[in-house]
């Protein structure tokens, strides 16, 4: 014992009479007391525990009317209560059982199965790879790596590459990028918007990485709120200059972004769904209904959306990926288009979008629009002579007078600008190639 406790001593002894870590240790002092984008910059150059980076930014700093207390931001509306309160306190002792099971799984290993990336062990596994990633950021990619404070006082590990300086048409455009259920901002999807050279600002879900916490629904929320808020303060970006991508269950936090902060220029979901049960009750029993994450938050957004589906995705599938039609993502279109041209996608122009989703490449998806002779320009002026003479939010009465062919043309068209297929899996790569900024009138 006593040995021990002199080697780890000795240990301690030499770090301390090492000129480096000195030097470290002295830089992290003066970047505690003098925050200057110059301190910050030396510090990037070491790689330390990120629970001593000092904060960069934190939610105090501004006052936002959305938040309803330092719980955390407006998530969901509550379930309705039963009438009576005889039937309340019985139905609340009746469905007692089934909301401790519930919360035990999910704040257990339900959590775990749905954001493996929070898992210890992986990310122990995955160390090598991050801080790789990482050092090309701030290396190649002159990245400014920042801590936010949340309303809940998790701590969120973040990723910001500016190109406002450089030429080009996208640089002056933020691109929000959240994570898959395994991604991390240094290996994930913020490589696919720095290729076409947008400015881009990544960050890990709390409890990934240097990201405290855990990622439960609020706390994501949470998550989301100060990164919005962060690079419109702090970065200063307007928030009609600013994208939200998301890839997977990202697009949770990504929905809830253009819900809460409308004035978002576009929102690109790739590989995303509508719903997580149908998905979570592939590995789960029917008995463990716990799962109520949705991402139908994004129907309420008035701005221009792009869904990305994989034609081979093995993840949203319900079914498997052979079969096309079980892919979660189409859920996803046809309810947004329900929302917004309610008139259009009645039974004949559901039945044609139907048709065109089961395309599983681009010939047979050619062949399908081609059959319906849709008219691109017939249908762009249709839209903007509407939007033009009404200039109303969605949803929109377009097609109310029209006769079934053009409502089938119309669904056809629209279906084929809100959605475009990626002949790959879910968890490859998306190159540059695939992203685009979401069409609009």
């Amino acid at each position: 014992m006593v040995c021990l406790l002199g080697v780890a001593f000795l240990r301690g002894w030499g770090r301390w009479r090492n000129s480096e870590y000195q030097q470290f240790i002295s830089i992290l002092e003066e970047t505690r007391k003098n925050h200057t984008p110059s301190n910050k910059k030396k510090l990037a150059c070491y790689d330390f525990d990120f629970s001593h980076w000092p904060a960069d930014f934190s939610w105090e700093e501004v006052s936002n009317p959305k938040l309803l207390s330092k719980a955390g931001v407006s998530l969901l509306k509550p379930e309705p209560k039963l009438r009576g309160a005889a039937d309340s306190v019985l139905n609340s002792l009746r469905t007692l059982p089934c909301h401790i099971v519930s919360f035990l799984i999910a704040h257990s290993f339900g959590r775990r199965i749905l954001y493996p990336g929070s898992v210890y062990l992986l990310q122990r596994a995955m160390r090598p790879m991050l801080q790789q990633g990482q050092a090309r950021l701030i290396e190649e990619c002159e990245g400014q790596r920042n801590k936010l404070v949340a309303c809940d006082g998790n701590e969120i590990d973040t990723m910001f590459v500016d190109r406002r300086r450089e030429e080009g048409l996208h640089g002056q455009t933020l691109v929000i990028c959240c994570e898959g259920n395994a991604g991390f901002y240094e290996v994930g999807c913020m490589n696919t918007p720095l290729e076409g050279g947008y400015s881009v600002l990544g960050w890990n879900h709390p409890g990934f990485a240097g990201s405290t916490g855990v990622p439960f629904p609020q706390n994501e929320a949470n998550a989301m709120d100060v990164v919005i808020q962060f690079a419109v303060h702090k970065l200063g970006f307007q928030l009609s200059d600013i994208m939200v991508y998301a890839w997977s269950i990202g697009g949770f936090t990504a929905s809830w972004a253009v819900m809460s902060y409308p004035e978002i220029q576009a929102l690109v979901l790739d590989a995303s769904f509508d719903d997580l049960l149908p998905l979570a009750l592939k590995v789960m029993p029917d008995s463990w209904n716990f799962v109520t994450q949705t991402l139908e938050f994004f129907l309420r957004y008035q701005g221009p959306v792009l869904l990305i589906r994989r034609t081979k995705d093995e993840i949203i599938t319900t079914t498997g990926p052979e079969d096309i039609m079980s892919n979660r993502g189409n859920n996803l279109l046809l309810k947004l288009l329900q929302f917004r041209y309610p008139k259009v996608m009645t039974d004949d122009g559901v039945r044609a979008i139907r048709a065109w989703l089961a395309a599983s490449n681009h010939v047979e998806e050619a062949a399908v629009y081609s059959s319906y002779e849709v008219d691109d320009d017939w249908c762009v002026s249709v839209l903007q002579s509407y939007k033009t003479e009404r200039d109303v939010f969605f949803p929109w009465s377009v097609g109310e007078d029209m006769t079934p062919e053009g409502r089938r043309q119309l669904a056809l068209f629209l279906a084929r600008k809100y959605m475009r297929n990626f002949d790959s899996t879910h968890c490859t790569p998306l190159p540059y190639s695939e992203f685009a900024a979401p069409w609009g009138l």
